[in-house]
């Protein structure tokens, strides 16, 4: 639960940081509309305006934008008081550019609200009202307090006029601005949403899995104790002689004390799995003798007409081996033998820096519908208590070592399952994937 807060915190530091990249390109169009439209007023329309505190405000948004550029090229965290203190300059340099210009008459004095938009979305809810407080004592104080904007003789009975046109002018403006910024900003905030959510969905699946373990280590536990005593028993049954005369009966007590010493090596693979087994250690080896090894044992217990096995992974490659990941062939194998009991082959081959293991199989394929939830819990269609466990784990221990799994069917029949894992998660000190 602590990785998937840490995670959470990580996206939202993320997609703050994308909605503080356009907050800074939206300043940029607005720093040349300043200029743009001061230098029209200014020169083209000769009325007199304070170019240098106009200026001064200009140059305080160019660094402002320098200074939140450096800071998300650093990839620092961007929190929800920096894009408030942003919007506030914002709202003051607007404030003050009107203050010089007319005040609340200048018809630019509705870019108020592209703030406030820009806030609303952005911003946590007591931020952005208190954005709306500024903006409103701005606008308030703009009313009675502003310095006058002389014109010129030529424009003198054309004020409400040329009034008009500069609400046209800054409608077209914020409306133009508004749906490209809001669409993008609101894409990021879905693409966060949905990270989340899956984020969400992985930590409700690795809690199941950790029920599992805990339920297999603790049935591990249950079972040592009467395994023992079979064991006991069946081995003081081969030393009476009215048994042991009987040759029929010395073969199956041989087989039963077979089966019982399997049973208890897969009890001490559980626990050695769930991390309570510590004598052994771990076990360096390479990986194509990982793999070789894992078929044979598989073989030794299974039985399928034929088998091809094709392993084209260098000698050289090492790795630590990992009982989970023995486990999870294992489970695709036997998944494979019991689709098609005929015929089963795989291939091992290196790709890149990934080692990749494929499963074929000449059975009926996999259903559409289970194709679309791989590596959901009890997406199956077999009809028994549990079914659909096997590819969850499967999906889910390989996703922990940075791995995927694919499934498809094959066009001539059957499916292939493939497995792709960084060959560094399973070398020594390799990785631990996402996680």
């Amino acid at each position: 639960m602590n990785r998937v807060r840490n995670r959470t915190s990580f996206v939202r530091d993320t997609t703050d940081r994308k909605n503080l990249f356009l907050l800074v390109q939206l300043r940029w169009l607005a720093v040349v509309g300043q200029i743009v439209t001061i230098l029209i007023v200014h020169s083209q329309m000769g009325i007199r305006l304070p170019l240098l505190p106009m200026a001064a405000v200009i140059f305080v948004l160019i660094a402002l934008n320098i200074a939140s550029l450096i800071q998300i090229r650093r990839s620092s965290d961007v929190s929800n008081t920096q894009l408030f203190l942003e919007l506030l300059i914002d709202v003051w340099a607007l404030t003050l550019q009107l203050y010089l210009s007319g005040g609340a008459s200048n018809p630019f004095i509705s870019l108020y609200l592209l703030q406030v938009a820009l806030g609303a979305v952005l911003l946590e809810a007591w931020s952005a009202w208190a954005l709306v407080l500024v903006a409103t004592a701005g606008f308030t104080w703009l009313i009675g307090t502003h310095q006058p904007l002389p014109l010129p003789p030529a424009y003198e009975g054309e004020l409400f006029s040329l009034h008009i046109q500069g609400m046209f002018i800054c409608f077209v403006l914020a409306a133009s601005l508004l749906v490209p910024f809001l669409t993008q900003i609101n894409r990021n905030l879905r693409a966060r949403d949905a990270y989340l959510a899956e984020l969400r969905q992985r930590s409700m699946e690795e809690a199941h899995i950790v029920r599992m373990g805990l339920l297999a280590s603790g049935a591990a536990h249950e079972l040592g104790t009467p395994l023992a005593t079979l064991s006991v028993i069946v081995n003081d049954w081969r030393r009476m002689p009215s048994l042991k005369s009987d040759p029929d009966l010395a073969d199956e007590m041989a087989e039963m004390q077979n089966q019982i010493d399997r049973c208890k090596t897969i009890v001490s693979g559980i626990l050695m799995s769930s991390g309570e087994a510590r004598g052994e250690g771990t076990v360096r080896t390479t990986v194509k003798g990982f793999l070789d090894g894992l078929v044979e044992d598989w073989l030794s217990s299974r039985s399928p007409k034929r088998f091809d096995y094709d392993n084209t992974v260098g000698p050289q490659e090492r790795m630590i081996a990992d009982l989970a990941l023995k486990q999870v062939l294992f489970n695709v194998l036997d998944n494979a033998l019991e689709a098609s009991p005929g015929w089963i082959g795989v291939a091992a081959l290196r790709q890149g820096d990934n080692l990749v293991v494929a499963v074929n199989d000449g059975g009926p394929g996999f259903d559409p519908a289970i194709l679309e939830e791989l590596g959901k819990p009890y997406r199956s269609t077999k009809k028994r208590p549990g079914s659909g466990l096997g590819l969850f784990l499967v999906v889910n221990v390989l996703r922990k070592l940075g791995g995927t799994v694919s499934a498809k069917n094959r066009p001539g029949g059957g499916a292939t399952v493939t497995l792709t894992l960084p060959l560094s998660a399973l070398s020594p000190g390799g990785s631990d994937g996402d996680d």
